[in-house]
């Protein structure tokens, strides 16, 4: 939140990347906490970069949210990157992340249009994979929940997409690296609701207490259209993959026994 805090970190730099956004927490109010945060913070990124004559290109983390909360799409197109999450509709059902990540996003291609910054986005669906650090992040929090029983967070997940780490990383190479990428990119590999997910990790993870079902939330269908990313040579992993390595590094982290 503190101008001018990221010149030193980004001077002299060809390529700067800004991956990192808050998440909420329960207890907090949504305005300081995350979508200031996320805006501001992104921002001061950029006005950095601006200062900074070696460089060449941002590369900014967006996320698929900044593209599905909308009602006016047709379930039968899948969702590509022309199309933006309504800022009022992420408002009234409350979803921060989403708003936060559709203002930051818009915020960024803004300055980045004014000053001259050669900007592309990464937008990334639900994030899964070998966790890094010692604390898990929300994403990986989430998981763990699941694969031990737990229903109350990722109920309200719904219909996702899911995308693994890996590819996630991949992409944010291929997009700087190739000097003809241009604008937004969705990252994900597949799309399933709740119900189809678990079906999948109890066949494959039996000894573990995976839900059965979910409730059937009234969400509307989509799909997404990758092709714009696949076109620079990514190959998505499967879901099956996702949640191999995930689960791997759980165990190995002593988040999780009985597999």
């Amino acid at each position: 939140m503190e101008e001018e805090s990221f010149d030193e970190a980004v001077m002299g730099c060809q390529g700067v990347f800004h991956t990192a956004s808050p998440v909420l927490k329960l207890t907090l109010d949504p305005k300081t906490e995350i979508l200031e945060p996320a805006v501001q913070g992104t921002l001061n990124v950029l006005r950095s970069c601006k200062k900074n004559s070696c460089l060449k290109r941002v590369v900014f983390t967006s996320s698929s949210s900044a593209v599905r909360v909308r009602h006016d799409f047709d379930p039968q197109i899948p969702l590509d990157e022309s199309s933006w999450s309504s800022l009022q509709l992420c408002e009234t059902l409350q979803v921060w992340y989403a708003l936060s990540k559709t203002m930051a996003e818009h915020a960024a291609w803004e300055f980045c249009k004014e000053n001259g910054i050669d900007l592309v986005t990464v937008l990334p669906s639900f994030v899964v994979g070998p966790s890094l650090p010692p604390e898990l992040c929300s994403t990986a929090s989430d998981a763990l929940g699941l694969l031990k029983g737990e229903t109350e967070r990722f109920k309200w997940h719904g219909r996702m997409g899911y995308v693994h780490i890996d590819d996630v990383a991949t992409s944010h190479i291929l997009v700087y690296e190739n000097e003809k990428a241009k604008g937004r990119y969705l990252c994900s590999s597949t799309v399933v609701d709740n119900t189809e997910l678990v079906s999948i990790l109890i066949t494959r993870y039996p000894s573990l207490s995976i839900p059965k079902s979910f409730d059937q939330l009234d969400r509307p269908y989509y799909e997404f259209n990758t092709s714009k990313l696949k076109k620079l040579g990514l190959n998505f992993k499967s879901i099956e993959e996702m949640f191999d390595d995930c689960i791997a590094s759980l165990v190995e982290q002593g988040y999780l026994e009985g597999v």
